[in-house]
């Protein structure tokens, strides 16, 4: 699940570029979410606005119905004609025989709560008995009087200027309210600014731009500040890393914010205390190196002057036996407690050097090459390499170095045609001393060495039991964290 969820959601692998991402999503999170409570009121301050309007427009309404009712009939189409003549006023009336039908737009909160607005007022300023239809129709489908001509037929002088607003043809209010039997009043207007389209407003072009702006300059900030308190994070891995390789190192420098800083002086600490640890261990060990050599060759001296030959025998396996394991342990540490500086190795030149010997009896291999020089410790690499040759040679018979080199890391195989290991004790082969029932020669301390100087190098060693036979052991070393 948790592989999956990576697959799915990849994170950035820096400090900097996962602030960075979680802030964007932050941002967009807050941002989103302020749009939508300011877009809200706008559209509820706009609808409250709406209504307003179509309130004043269906009393102006009202008010052009009474003024129909009271004049008489033989006057209502002289008014009609003067209106027409003039332009420019805010309505289209006529008077028909009959209600328009026309193709109606489909409904929408704001159109029904026009309609619904006009229709109340209307209603309270007419009685609640009169016959009112109030529609939006678009400039298209648009009649005006009995005979069913439409908008464009009509000379533009009488309702072109008040019920077209090219390009933008918003929907006509057709208002018709009954004056008498066989007389219905015929009022067309537009609403006005700025609801003139009905349109639910959107996120205006400012407000994203605002959104964005605040976004870039936000994201700039808080990658610099994350870039300058993660400096000393990375001085501090940096010396972190050369310490791990046994390189003699300077103290921390204690800089950025306050956890920063005790990471600092904790990590200066035990780069002391790890200094005097192994300055105290060389010492130690050559003080023991020194003391059981003396004693045992004072032994050898004494078994010497013994007349028993079978008893000289016995106490000299046992002095050899002692002398195995002194030297074992003294080797393993001097083989994994190596002082060197870190400087390019050529590991072309190191491997050649160390299978020149074997090259004309055929019974060592190389295959591939590295790319370039790889920061790290010469005398160190070599043992370790060596150690590998050695011990596929002496139970192997034979080795095949084949190498994989990229941006990433440095990889050695070396493959043996010997018996290989069982698979339970493909650890076990690391431990000092260790060896297997079919091999009697040396320490068993080889690879155990070996894995050490990988791990002094931030690298791995690692056996694998190949399926012809024979055991592959893959030395790792990492390029990308020097």
């Amino acid at each position: 699940m948790a592989a999956e969820r990576r697959r799915w959601l990849p994170l950035p692998r820096s400090l900097l570029g996962r602030m960075l991402l979680l802030t964007l999503l932050a941002i967009l999170a807050a941002q989103t979410l302020s749009s939508v409570i300011w877009l809200s009121q706008l559209r509820a301050t706009q609808l409250e606005g709406l209504v307003t309007t179509a309130r004043s427009l269906a009393h102006s309404m009202s008010a052009s119905v009474r003024y129909f009712r009271s004049l008489p009939v033989n006057y209502r189409p002289l008014v009609l004609d003067q209106l027409r003549s003039m332009g420019g006023t805010r309505f289209v009336v006529s008077v028909n025989d009959r209600p328009l039908q026309m193709k109606l737009l489909p409904p929408t909160p704001r159109k029904q709560a026009v309609t619904e607005t006009v229709t109340e007022v209307l209603r309270q300023a007419l009685g609640s008995a009169a016959d009112i239809s109030v529609t939006f129709v678009r400039p298209d489908d648009l009649l005006i009087f009995n005979g069913g001509l439409k908008l464009d037929e009509l000379p533009r002088s009488w309702a072109h200027y008040a019920l077209t607003l090219e390009p933008l043809n918003p929907p006509v209010l057709v208002t018709q309210i009954q004056l008498a039997p066989g007389e219905w009043l015929y009022i067309a207007s537009l609403l006005p600014e700025p609801y003139t389209g009905l349109e639910e407003p959107i996120l205006p072009t400012q407000q994203l731009w605002f959104i964005l702006l605040t976004s870039a300059f936000l994201l700039l900030f808080i990658g610099l500040l994350v870039h300058l308190q993660s400096r000393p994070l990375k001085r501090l891995a940096r010396t972190a890393r050369h310490l791990s390789l046994g390189a003699e190192v300077e103290p921390v420098a204690e800089g950025g914010g306050r956890e920063v800083v005790e990471v600092a002086r904790a990590f200066n600490a035990m780069r002391e205390r790890i200094s005097r640890y192994l300055t105290e261990r060389s010492q130690l060990f050559s003080a023991i190196s020194h003391d059981l050599r003396t004693p045992i060759t004072r032994l050898r001296l004494r078994v010497e002057l013994l007349d028993d030959e079978s008893l000289q025998a016995k106490f000299g396996r046992d002095l050899d036996d002692l002398e195995l394991l002194v030297k074992g342990a003294l080797q393993c540490v001097k083989d994994t407690d190596i002082h060197e500086n870190i400087e390019p190795v050529d590991l072309n030149y190191l491997l050649h050097g160390l299978i020149e010997p074997y090259l004309g009896s055929g019974r060592v291999t190389l295959d591939g090459a590295a790319r370039d020089l790889y920061p790290g410790k010469p005398l160190a690499l070599r043992r370790c390499i060596g150690n590998l040759l050695d011990n596929a040679l002496k139970y192997g018979e034979r080795a095949h170095l084949h190498i994989e080199d990229d941006a990433e890391a440095f990889v050695l195989h070396v493959d043996d045609e010997g018996p290989g290991v069982p698979e339970q004790k493909l650890e076990q082969v690391f431990e000092p001393h260790f060896r297997l029932a079919s091999q009697q020669q040396g320490y068993g301390m080889g690879l155990g060495i070996a894995r050490n100087l990988a791990h002094s190098h931030g690298g791995e060693l690692s056996l694998r039991n190949l399926r012809d036979g024979g055991l592959r052991v893959t030395l790792w070393l990492p390029r990308q964290s020097r």
